[in-house]
């Protein structure tokens, strides 16, 4: 179960890019993530913009939700797993 204190693990460049793009073209997509109850969520919204704060990175949804990005599982069809981890 993810704990919101947990240190953050940060996620793959490539896999950042991805994010970057999808928030660029504002189109709405499929985003998967985990909450902090370690639920499986699932919206179709657009991706508004990507931050950190305090070492840890963020997606902001269109709903006005934030996510970890050590949280999503998929995002327009492309998973977090698909890459490796950062060394």
């Amino acid at each position: 179960m993810p704990d919101s204190r947990a240190p953050y693990l940060p996620v793959n460049c490539e896999f950042h890019d991805v994010l970057e793009a999808t928030a660029m073209r504002r189109t709405a997509v499929e985003v998967r993530f985990l909450d902090d109850d370690g639920v499986m969520q699932r919206r179709t919204c657009r991706l508004v913009t990507l931050s950190a704060r305090d070492g840890v990175e963020r997606v902001e949804l269109d709903s006005g939700e934030h996510v970890r990005l050590d949280r999503l599982v998929s995002v327009a069809g492309t998973a977090l797993s698909d890459f490796p981890a950062p060394t």
